[in-house]
This record gives C-alpha cells, sequence and structure tokens, in this order.
C-alpha cells in the first residue's frame, strides 16, 4: 500500500482502450463520473498498443481512421466530463461491500469505493513479455523499463533496447538524439517494421547514431546494486558484455486474465457472462462490455462494444441515482446535455 487516500465515484471503469473510453462519454451523458484504471502507461488499450496506425474502416461515420487516431477523438470527447485515470496499475481485488458499493484496491496501493463497476478489458490485461534472466526484474522502474514514456529519463546515458518489431525500432529511433548511446539487440537481422522507419533506423545506422546487434540477453553484470552491463550471446554462442545505464525491453504485449477471475463472475471462456439489456454481469452493479464479455450472438467489434456501453450506462444510472427518473434525451436537442457538454444550445428561430 502506498498510503493513497480513498477516492469516492460514480462509477470505476477498468481499462481505457476504445470502449472504456466511449464508457466514460455514455456515464457522462446521464452525470456519472467515472475513474478509470488501466495496466498500460497510457490510454487505447489493444487499439493502440497492437494496431495504432493501421486502417480501421468500420467506425460508424468514419470512413477511415486508426487505432491512434481513433483514441485522441474519444479523449477529446470525454474531456468535457472530466474523468481522471489511474494508469500503469491493475485491479488486484474487488469486494462488494454492505451499502451495495465496490472496494477496489489496485495494484499502486489506490483505493476506491464505487457505486458501479464498468469492466471493458478486451482481452486481458496486457503484460509486457519479459527477458528471463536472473536477477534482471529486480531493476524495474530504474534501469529496466518496458514503455518508453518518458524518454527524457534516458538523456545522456548508454541504452540497450531489446526487440526486433515496429515498438523496438521505433524506441531506438525516438531515443538517439537524447542518449548518449543506442544499441538495438535482435535474435537475428532481420527487424519488423514499415519500409520506412527502418530506412530512417538504416541511415542513422550508417551514420555511427545508432547500432545494431544480432545477440540474446543471457546475463547481467552488477555492481553495488547497480546494473552495469548485459551479457550478450551471438548466433555463434560467443558472449561479450555490454556496457549500459539502462535497458528498454520492448518485445510486445501478451493479455492475462489476473486477478478478474477470482471476483466471483460468472464466466465463460475465459470471458464474462452478460445479459443483453444491461450488460450486467451475474453481480448486479457490475458491468462488461466489450471483448471481455459474452453471450449468444456476441460480435467482437469496436462498434458493437458502443452499443453496449450506451444500455450499460442507463441501467447504472438505476442504480447511482435510485428513485429517480432517468429520462431519455438527444445530444442534439437537449440544453441539459449542452451544458454537460460545453457547447451552446442552437437557438430555435
Amino acid at each position: 500500500m502506498t498510503g493513497n487516500s480513498m477516492i469516492h465515484t460514480d462509477a470505476l471503469v477498468i481499462g481505457a482502450g476504445p470502449v472504456g473510453l466511449f464508457q466514460v462519454f455514455q456515464l457522462g451523458l446521464l452525470d456519472i463520473k467515472a475513474h478509470l484504471v488501466d495496466s498500460l502507461p497510457h490510454p487505447g488499450g489493444q487499439c493502440v498498443e497492437l494496431y495504432a496506425d493501421k486502417p480501421i474502416y468500420d467506425i460508424p461515420g468514419t470512413p477511415r481512421t486508426t487505432g491512434r487516431e481513433l483514441v485522441a477523438s474519444l479523449l477529446e470527447q470525454i474531456k468535457p466530463f472530466g474523468a481522471r485515470f489511474h494508469l500503469g496499475q491493475e485491479v488486484s481485488t474487488l469486494a462488494q461491500q454492505a451499502d451495495g458499493r465496490f472496494l477496489v484496491e489496485t495494484s499502486r496501493g489506490q483505493s476506491f469505493l464505487a457505486k458501479t463497476i464498468f469492466i471493458a478489458a478486451g482481452v486481458g490485461s496486457f503484460q509486457p513479455k519479459r527477458l528471463k534472466i536472473d536477477g534482471l526484474d529486480g531493476f524495474e522502474g530504474s534501469q529496466l523499463f518496458h514503455h518508453l514514456d518518458e524518454p527524457a529519463r534516458f538523456a545522456g546515458k548508454t541504452i540497450l533496447v531489446v526487440g526486433g518489431d515496429e515498438a523496438a525500432v521505433e524506441g531506438a529511433l525516438r531515443l538517439h538524439e537524447q542518449a548518449k548511446r543506442v544499441t538495438l539487440l535482435h535474435r537475428r537481422d532481420v527487424l519488423q517494421a514499415p519500409e520506412q522507419v527502418l530506412a530512417r533506423f538504416k541511415a542513422l545506422r550508417h551514420r555511427g547514431a545508432l547500432h545494431f546487434q544480432v545477440g540474446q540477453v543471457t546475463g547481467i553484470n552488477t555492481d553495488a546494486g547497480q546494473l552495469k552491463a548485459a551479457q550478450i550471446t551471438d548466433v555463434d554462442g560467443n558472449t561479450d558484455a555490454l556496457p549500459l545505464d539502462s535497458m528498454l525491453v520492448l518485445l510486445g504485449l501478451s493479455p492475462r486474465l489476473g486477478p478478474l477471475g477470482q471476483w466471483g463472475l460468472a464466466m465463460e471462456r475465459k470471458q464474462l457472462q452478460v445479459d443483453t439489456e444491461k450488460f450486467s454481469t451475474s453481480i448486479p452493479g457490475i458491468f462488461a462490455v466489450g471483448d471481455i464479455n459474452t453471450y449468444p450472438g456476441k460480435k467482437k467489434l469496436i462498434l458493437c462494444g458502443f452499443h453496449e456501453c450506451t444500455l450499460a450506462a442507463y441501467a447504472a444510472a438505476e442504480l447511482v441515482f435510485p428513485g429517480q427518473r432517468i429520462p431519455f434525451q438527444y445530444t442534439t436537442t437537449s440544453p441539459k446535455l449542452h451544458k454537460l457538454l460545453g457547447v451552446e444550445t442552437p437557438r430555435q428561430d
């Protein structure tokens, strides 16, 4: 525990991918305040991690977008509602209290007391693939990193980037201007990235601004509690020490169900069973939207998740505002919704 103060909220959304973000929008239209938790250090979920710059053609009213562009639009759309993000942490425990609310704690010691829970965890909590090297995990967060969320921390340092896909190549490119020396290490001499990215990498390598090595990390050298070098074994079995200040391991992400499977919710093949009226799970007050849920006829599409968010939000409003009538309103004509959205109501001539 970190001593973080308890946060009281109408709704807690678990997962900040496109569906989780749109859930915030639908809740906001009903004046339901929300917080979001995600294991990744940035919003976007699978959409940003797996196909950030690949085209998406089936978002209604949007002929073409990308994962990154879609997430940016959704973040802009939910700005009026002031949702707070709690990133880089995973929900570890969830327990219903005597008054019906849910006590939630995260892996970083943040506690929530929420009236409603929305699980929008996609295919699970994304976890970075790790190097299985004895003693390496002890440097997590100080000299070992799995996300390039703060490039400035690498300024003036000797960096080893491990990986061979687009994220790793882009990571090396982003760091070369700030770092003292950047070496990209991959187990073979073929890199997987767009041609323009590879061309830039090749040009910088030719100038000596970036370095590339074929091999695998098979051990580490430490001194006085500091990571000093990585033992690199090449394809011929020869091992040498590569001095470094920090290591950035970008080997991709893998989804993991995590603690969610221990919360007592009805499941089928690692997905949460829901009804199609409220998208409620087997525990009233806990809803599941997007790829994490299952029901007859389920289709794993972003637009289907958006539909589920709408019905789940209306069902949650009955719990957040018990005994109150929940009017159905249109954003085109409702002065109340215009006020929530921070826009002017059109004059009726």
